[in-house]
């Protein structure tokens, strides 16, 4: 069955604005809303000309029952104080039948790979953008935040426990990322 385009977007932790703007170039007759939790982030993406911005907290979102058709969220839930309770805030704010898009970071798929990015991701990573940014410490938790957050099999049924359906996961960059979709179950389940 083929999806009609969407007419209202939630981008949410749309950040510096950029995902909100592909969006709108993806779907030029739909609204796109970016929502975030971080002011100074919100200025960045109004300096980009994103049109609709509201500062929101991810668990308790300041939206209708239903108001958006698909909703997007990039390199934001593992950064969630409640995983499931974002999911379900998400799940409120989407109409049945809405689609759901998550992509975050996760571990290669590859049993050679993980151990080298593991390796990588918590020596030197850190090492690196401390000599860069001054900061290793927030990519220190990048690493831990990335090996606590659930992936593939596991953050399916999380997304599905939370009232979605048909949810998938594709891997990108061979694991290091990956997209999970998912539709908004209907009040039945259905």
């Amino acid at each position: 069955m083929a999806r009609t385009a969407p007419k209202q977007v939630l981008d949410l932790a749309t950040g510096s604005g950029d995902l909100a703007r592909a969006l709108a170039a993806a779907c030029p007759g739909a609204r796109i809303v970016g929502a975030d939790f971080c002011l100074p982030m919100l200025d960045v993406a109004r300096g980009k000309a994103v049109p609709c911005l509201v500062q929101a907290d991810g668990l308790q979102l300041p939206f209708r029952d239903d108001a958006f058709d698909a909703l997007t969220v990039a390199f934001g839930l593992r950064n969630m104080a409640s995983w499931d309770g974002a999911l379900r805030e998400m799940r409120r704010v989407l109409r049945p039948g809405g689609l759901l898009l998550v992509m975050d970071f996760a571990l290669p798929t590859s049993p050679v790979l993980r151990p080298l990015y593991r390796v990588y991701l918590h020596r030197f990573l850190p090492r690196i953008a401390a000599a860069i940014t001054g900061n290793a410490a927030a990519y220190e938790y990048l690493g831990e935040s990335i090996e606590a957050f659930p992936r593939g099999a596991d953050m399916i049924a999380l997304i599905e426990s939370c009232g979605f359906r048909e949810a998938r996961m594709r891997p990108l960059c061979f694991g290091v990322a990956a997209i999970y979709t998912a539709i908004r179950a209907g009040d039945g389940g259905t």
